[in-house]
């Protein structure tokens, strides 16, 4: 039954709209619109605070709400439980997380799908929403009380949606829309060959292939005193993995590999190595020398490069030979994207702070603020090829990174702040463009200090605007 709704789709996708092979329309001045602009100057103050206007934009953008807790208010009920202390607390914020479409087959672009990051609700669960972006209506497409923390979602090339849980051992789920109606869910199916984790970011190239990865604190996390969940294998978590299908388009069975990196820092040559237990992966992964990270959320595939979101610096250091244990100190830098190239496996720096964009000093406002590169979180790829950055933090900054400006050691040549967050309390998160509308960047606030405050918005390029020489 499954299989033959899966077929349907992969019926309407082929029978879809046709895209050139970045995915968008052969428009130069409209796969231009998110790397032709003037950069901030620095990161958005909170005491310009505009609820209705939260994004400190370039000249020449404008920003819109497209669906916020207005149009659908899921967790109204004081039913979220804090996990640290048994405490029943209000939820008044829907948590919107991440964010795609039906990028392909029918209405193709219509449909925005959502996760909801909520976590611990005992009475909903977690939840997929999905806005139809013609009318605005928005509606719950799927939600069960088992499901916590949803958070990465993806369309696939055969035409369903993969969306999964962020919590130790989160699953992946695969909702296969009804083949008349993408806002409507015919089926929902547990993955869980693709690999037990706690997943965020989730990205499927061009042959089918699944890349997933552990959102864990491989170098802090890994230590027995901070509650190691691989047995005392250490380094332990937080590393990318590579699911490959027996028959592409079928995730019910296939093969779960990690990857491997001889290399400092996790810089250097890497290979796919296992395969490993999917149902273990964490451990299974580190046992078998995958690569740990320091809490990789997002990842994003462009030109047969994944980008890699790493959301935090290195915290420790090598041992103590004197005393025998860790030496601190403090962090080198604050969150990084790396850079693998799959077809040599090459893994390198593609934005570090400190190298090839400024780090993060203090707040706007402080005497020693300078404005830079902190706590990256979540990917979109520009419909020029570019790359977009959210960070996880406040302010929350945009930046924008060139992958055609590249240097011998693979870092962009051209990271620009290109939008930040004013309010004091949200991040952005959940950048997206769809590859049937090029001119929309879609992002989401999460945590917003402004009651019922959620939601998902849009900027976009003003049609009638001009640059000036001194934009370009």
């Amino acid at each position: 039954m499954n299989k033959s709704i899966i077929a349907a789709s992969v019926v309407a996708a082929i029978s879809g709209v046709a895209f050139t092979g970045t995915g968008y329309a052969d428009d130069e001045s409209k796969t231009r619109q998110f790397s032709k602009f003037k950069q901030l100057d620095e990161s958005a103050n909170r005491a310009d605070f505009d609820a209705n206007a939260p994004w400190k934009l370039p000249r020449g953008f404008s920003q819109r709400i497209v669906s916020d807790e207005s149009d659908l208010n899921i967790y109204l009920q004081p039913t979220y439980t804090d996990r640290s202390t048994g405490i029943p607390e209000a939820q008044s914020n829907d948590w919107h997380d991440m964010n795609t479409v039906n990028e392909t087959g029918l209405q193709a672009g219509r449909f925005m799908y959502r996760t909801h990051e909520v976590r611990g609700n005992t009475e909903r669960g977690g939840t997929v929403s999905v806005v139809d972006l013609e009318t605005g209506e928005a509606k719950v497409i799927a939600e069960d009380p088992s499901y916590d923390a949803l958070d990465g979602i993806v369309w696939t090339p055969w035409g369903t949606v993969l969306f999964a849980e962020e919590t130790t051992n989160g699953r992946l789920f695969e909702l296969v829309p009804d083949a008349n109606d993408p806002s409507i869910a015919a089926a929902v199916i547990d993955r869980p060959a693709v690999g037990r984790l706690a997943h965020e970011g989730i990205e499927v190239d061009g042959a089918g292939n699944v890349y997933v990865v552990d959102e864990y604190r491989g170098r802090t996390e890994s230590r027995v005193s901070r509650g190691n969940t691989c047995g005392g294998i250490t380094p332990c978590g937080g590393g990318i993995y590579k699911f490959v299908p027996y028959v592409e388009g079928d995730l019910s069975d296939g093969e779960l590999f990690i990857l491997k990196v001889n290399g400092a820092d996790g810089i250097g040559q890497g290979e796919w190595v296992g395969p490993i237990d999917p149902l273990n992966a964490r451990a299974a992964g580190s046992l078998a020398g995958g690569q740990s990270y320091q809490r990789p959320e997002d990842i994003e595939v462009i030109d047969n490069v994944l980008y890699v979101a790493v959301t935090e610096g290195p915290r420790d250091v090598e041992t103590d030979l004197n005393s025998g244990e860790l030496a601190f100190q403090r962090e080198l830098y604050e969150g990084r994207v790396i850079a693998i190239n799959l077809d040599t496996l090459k893994v390198s720096d593609f934005i570090k702070p400190g190298v090839n964009v400024p780090r993060e000093v203090g707040r706007p406002g402080d005497e020693d603020h300078q404005t830079g590169f902190d706590s990256v979180d979540n990917l979109a790829s520009g419909p020029d090829g570019s790359l977009i950055v959210i960070e996880d933090n406040v302010p929350s900054d945009i930046w924008v990174a060139s992958t055609r400006k590249v240097n011998d050691l693979g870092a962009s040549e051209k990271v620009e702040l290109f939008a930040s967050l004013t309010d004091p309390s949200a991040e952005g998160t959940g950048i997206y463009i769809s590859p049937t509308d090029p001119r929309t960047l879609y992002v989401n606030i999460q945590h917003s200090s402004v009651d019922d405050g959620d939601g998902t918005w849009a900027i976009t390029r003003n049609r009638s605007f001009k640059r000036k020489r001194d934009d370009d």
